[in-house]
């Protein structure tokens, strides 16, 4: 990584006309009858009953990170952003920024849950569930994705959940992804743009969640924002890397009024509260109507308030025996921040409906960047798919191709001469006075917040990729 480096599927050709003025029933026709007959006749994607088949480990297992000690890197720079930081690529993982944003639609399920529910306080109940869900693959990733490129995109297709994503690294300085996901059955819009601040604080890494996340249920008439919690990974310079989010994400149904605060609790002094998320469902009048609570690791739940209240309460009574042993045993450790063992899972309040679980990783995942099985396909590159993909699309990109492959030196090499590559664009753009356009984002103004994002301008999956950037 230089001084100037910031932090931050199976696909096939979809003819529509996609001017984006909002979306239409209409403007899916094509997505709704299409199969994917061109892939499979070039035998090049395996099926299953029908529904395509992704690979579910990465050609080579990640490097040991051990041997490595960055405190020579990291103790003068206490206080800076992280984009100021020099870092080896071995604490990487293998894939770009803009493929970790797809992994928003890991549980698109939850969205199409959310549209075929009748009732506003449900559907908020699994818009609750897939905010969450969202966040939940970052458990255990301790490698930073690679800075997208600027002109960088990436897309997704998965017909087996039905959607499609597009994402482009719309801004250098600062480093802003744009992302634009669309159901093939035309039932939800999902977007946003992401422009994490990071800080690194002598023991651990903090990510500023900053941008807004934009969901629309077309059916409904209804559209939700939120931003992320705050992620913070612990022990960069010694100790065993753990990850906590925490703080409070509000969810807005800008149509009905109605709220859904989610409090993303920090571990605390003993952990009891590691991984936990405890909110409430809210009405217009501010009435307390569902009580949300669970493990963003683990699962969410929804109750009745009054049921919430009086279990919380008997549980206090058992809590006040033990807390005085625990202060008793508890010890200071000034070289890591060790994380608290997880003793329990979620206590289940009787009545309670489950709104999301989180689903197992492959038995290989502690060995290859703690990827989920919904990862581990991400940066898949098949035959035939260079012929459609755009020449800027992240699966391109040599140094977290030769990462992936297990060829460290070379993906260092490689991302080196990227970067002195964007480098050298910018100076000759600055040399000519041009500015640099982005493609398929354009700036505007969201109209249910009022605050101005990049909007997706459509058109990506007309393919037509002429006078693209060339960046790899």
């Amino acid at each position: 990584m230089n001084n100037e480096d910031e932090f931050y599927d199976a696909v096939t050709g979809l003819d529509s006309d996609e001017s984006y003025e909002g979306v239409s029933e209409a403007s899916f026709k094509d997505a709704k009858g299409f199969d994917c007959s061109s892939q499979k006749n070039n035998g090049s994607v395996p099926q299953e009953n029908g529904i395509k088949k992704h690979r579910t480990s990465l050609p080579a297992p990640m490097f040991s990170r051990s041997t490595i000690s960055i405190w020579s890197i990291l103790k003068k720079c206490i206080g800076l952003e992280l984009s100021k930081i020099t870092m080896p690529i071995i604490f990487n993982e293998p894939l770009s920024f803009l493929q970790r944003i797809s992994e928003y639609m890991e549980h698109t399920y939850l969205i199409n849950r959310a549209c075929s529910l009748s009732d506003s306080i449900e559907r908020m109940q699994a818009v609750a569930a897939f905010a969450v869900s969202a966040v939940a693959s970052q458990w255990d990733r301790t490698g930073k994705p690679f800075n997208p490129l600027l002109g960088e995109t990436y897309e997704i297709i998965r017909e087996e959940q039905g959607f499609r994503l597009v994402s482009e690294q719309v801004s250098h300085h600062p480093p802003v992804s744009a992302f634009h996901a669309e159901s093939l059955a035309g039932d939800f819009v999902f977007h946003g743009s992401i422009y994490p601040k990071l800080k690194f604080w002598g023991k651990s890494v903090e990510a500023e969640p900053r941008g807004t996340i934009t969901l629309e249920l077309l059916k409904h008439n209804e559209v939700y924002t939120w931003s992320n919690p705050y992620c913070c990974v612990h022990n960069i310079i010694l100790g065993k890397l753990w990850i906590e989010q925490y703080g409070t994400v509000e969810i807005v149904n800008h149509s009905t009024g109605e709220k859904c605060v989610l409090n993303f609790k920090p571990c605390g002094m003993f952990g009891k509260e590691l991984h936990k998320v405890e909110g409430y469902i809210q009405d217009k009048s501010k009435k307390k109507l569902r009580v949300i609570y669970g493990k963003w690791t683990e699962c969410m739940w929804s109750v009745d308030p009054q049921a919430y209240e009086a279990h919380k309460k008997s549980e206090k009574k058992g809590d006040s025996k033990s807390k005085k042993h625990e202060e008793l045993e508890k010890t200071e450790n000034d070289e890591a921040d060790d994380m608290p063992e997880v003793l329990e899972t979620v206590s289940i309040v009787p009545g309670s409906t489950l709104l999301w679980r989180i689903e197992s990783r492959p038995a290989h995942s502690a060995t290859m960047y703690h990827f989920t099985n919904f990862a581990m396909a991400l940066n898949e590159l098949e035959p035939g798919m260079e012929a459609i993909l755009a020449p800027t699309d992240c699966r391109f990109r040599p140094d977290i191709r030769a990462m992936e492959n297990g060829k460290i030196d070379e993906a260092s090499r490689e991302k080196e001469r990227l970067e002195e590559k964007q480098r050298a664009a910018r100076k000759e753009r600055a040399k000519h006075n041009q500015e640099w356009k982005t493609r398929w984002f354009q700036m505007g103004s969201n109209p249910f917040t009022g605050s101005q994002e990049w909007i997706y301008s459509g058109g990506y999956f007309n393919r037509n990729y002429q006078n693209l950037p060339d960046i790899y």
